[in-house]
């Protein structure tokens, strides 16, 4: 960790206003922002997401609330998750889906399918309405080592996760899917075919970007045992 905050010595870093926050009523937020004009490359976004840093777009930012920390960075230890009863039938549920990789996300049905699933499951937050620019800026802005994994059953596009290939893991960074297909629960499975890309190249982290206790949002994540989660600088395994 020393020689990562020795990074962090060498870096500008930027401080939002106080804004209200997206995930709790009636608070405020703060956040720090790494120079814009810095390169994103993989020993950076590595370096940094040891920190609790997370990618949006072009910005690599973390929360620095002045009177909350409840958003706590966290990610899978590959080698010790073994999935429940449950995600294991999400498992079978899903496994006639296919996947592509791309480097570039250009296939056009992607943005329908990215406003369906914004309007459709996030019409109380603050990325309703779904627009192009939003799409250009949030999902299709990547890193040289940005990955889009496009899930298809048959010919049909179902879901996208958009992944940073990271030195110590995968930071899955935002997944989208057919809002009609609950029953499907794709967000989870998204999460456990990571899991196995990880496995597959050799990496030992799934980074999942933040956790908050007793928000509803983000509670899917706690459901991925083992998990750790970067307390006061340090990761702690909670089982």
């Amino acid at each position: 960790m020393k020689s990562n905050n020795k990074i962090i010595s060498s870096v500008r870093l930027f401080r939002t206003a106080p804004h209200p926050c997206s995930y709790k009523v009636r608070e405020q937020a703060a956040t720090v922002f790494v120079d814009p004009d810095l390169v994103i490359d993989k020993s950076l976004n590595s370096r940094l997401s040891e920190l609790g840093y997370r990618r949006s777009g072009a910005h690599l930012y973390r929360p620095d609330c002045d009177f909350c920390h409840a958003c706590i960075s966290c990610r899978i230890p590959v080698d010790e998750f073994r999935p429940t009863r449950s995600q294991r039938r999400v498992m079978k549920r899903n496994k006639l889906l296919t996947v592509r990789e791309e480097t570039d996300l250009t296939y056009e049905p992607a943005y329908d399918l990215y406003r369906r699933y914004i309007d459709t499951r996030h019409d109380d937050g603050d990325m309703y309405p779904a627009s192009l620019e939003q799409y250009e800026a949030f999902i299709k802005t990547k890193t040289v080592d940005t990955r889009f994994y496009l899930f298809y059953e048959e010919e049909e596009l179902v879901a996208v996760s958009v992944v940073d290939v990271l030195e110590q893991g995968l930071s899955a960074v935002y997944t989208f899917f057919d809002p009609a297909r609950q029953h499907q629960s794709l967000g989870r499975y998204a999460i456990l075919w990571q899991v196995e890309k990880c496995r597959e190249l050799g990496l030992p982290y799934l980074f999942l970007g933040y956790w908050i206790k007793n928000c509803a949002k983000m509670q899917y994540k706690s459901d991925f045992r083992p998990l750790q989660m970067l307390i006061e600088g340090r990761w702690i395994l909670v089982k």
